[in-house]
């Protein structure tokens, strides 16, 4: 089966090839490299660099193969940014995502995977939150995921297309056999932030609160490990090539882990002293989120395999400190 996934030399896109050609998939790379790095992209894969705000290169793409599958995660993914740079996630997630998508109607594409956001729910309402959440986005980046959403809900519709809206929590981690090496650029998440800090290359984490109920005042959320999350593309794929199906459901690990917890585990597992400093809380962050992704064990009989807080610290900081 011919794949193509854009955004595929980055963080999440490039795990997810990782697992399509363990599936025994065929894998394209389309991507514009200005997040993702060359040397993601594993022998073997055909590589197009190009922007989906590109007709002209989408069209090129498309006339190489027929592909049987896409996966989309070719974005701009900073919610924080979103709000203050609203012209940059407009042209990225929503003007490409839709480019991408007429393309695939054109070239008579049959499977479309894509990349959706937990942010599309906003301020959790109830906890752990399932796919029957109020929808109420409290941030231009998961409002643009929403937007792509129902664009996908509408072509399926109109034009026969099957599609997967997979909702993640926070990525997190790198791959257990080590074979990818490239760190994030600039990174957002605490996690890398966390490393940036071990390593020295930062002075200290920001913690964004510590009021809020919770065990130790500071913020929780729901990490699932980037390799579970790739295995679940390759899943949702499958789904849908047998029930014939689309799919929305939730990507996420169902166990909360505070800022202080990823803190504490990176100190112990890298044998640093990891400062950090208490500042305001964000506006728009909840104190608690977690997921709930019942729906996809019962769906797509996907599970977590890595997604224990050791394991998504110690298989991340094997990569920084190398």
């Amino acid at each position: 089966m011919k794949l193509l996934v854009t955004g595929g030399a980055g963080y999440i896109g490039s795990h997810v090839v990782l697992q399509a050609l363990d599936s025994g998939f065929e894998v394209t790379v389309f991507d514009d490299l200005s997040s993702g790095t060359i040397e993601n992209i594993p022998k073997g894969v055909q590589f197009f660099q190009g922007s989906t705000l590109s007709i002209s290169d989408l069209s090129k793409l498309f006339k190489l193969n027929r592909y049987n599958a896409v996966v989309h995660l070719a974005a701009s993914k900073a919610a924080g940014e979103s709000m203050l740079e609203p012209e940059k996630y407009a042209q990225n997630n929503i003007i490409g995502g839709i480019n991408l998508i007429n393309a695939c109607c054109k070239s008579k594409v049959k499977t479309f995977v894509f990349s959706s956001s937990a942010a599309v729910y906003g301020l959790a309402k109830y906890c752990p939150i399932d796919e029957q959440h109020p929808i109420s986005p409290n941030n231009y980046y998961g409002q643009t995921k929403l937007h792509i959403e129902e664009t996908l809900k509408w072509f399926s519709k109109l034009r026969g297309i099957k599609y997967a809206s997979l909702r993640y929590f926070n990525a997190a981690g790198y791959d257990q056999k080590k074979r990818l090496k490239s760190l994030e650029t600039s990174p957002q998440n605490l996690i890398p932030v966390a490393m940036e800090s071990a390593m020295g290359i930062r002075t200290h984490v920001d913690i964004y609160g510590n009021d809020y109920n919770t065990k130790d005042g500071t913020g929780v959320r729901d990490y699932v490990h980037v390799s579970d999350l790739a295995r679940a593309h390759i899943d949702s794929i499958d789904y849908i090539s047998k029930e014939k199906k689309n799919l929305t459901i939730n990507l996420g690990n169902q166990i909360g882990y505070s800022v202080l917890d990823v803190i504490n585990k990176l100190s112990e597992v890298s044998k640093k002293d990891i400062k950090y400093k208490i500042i305001g809380r964000r506006n728009g962050d909840s104190g608690t989120i977690i997921a709930n992704a019942e729906l996809a064990k019962r769906l797509i009989g996907w599970k977590t395999l890595y997604s224990d807080l050791d394991t998504i610290i110690n298989s991340t900081w094997e990569i920084y400190k190398a």
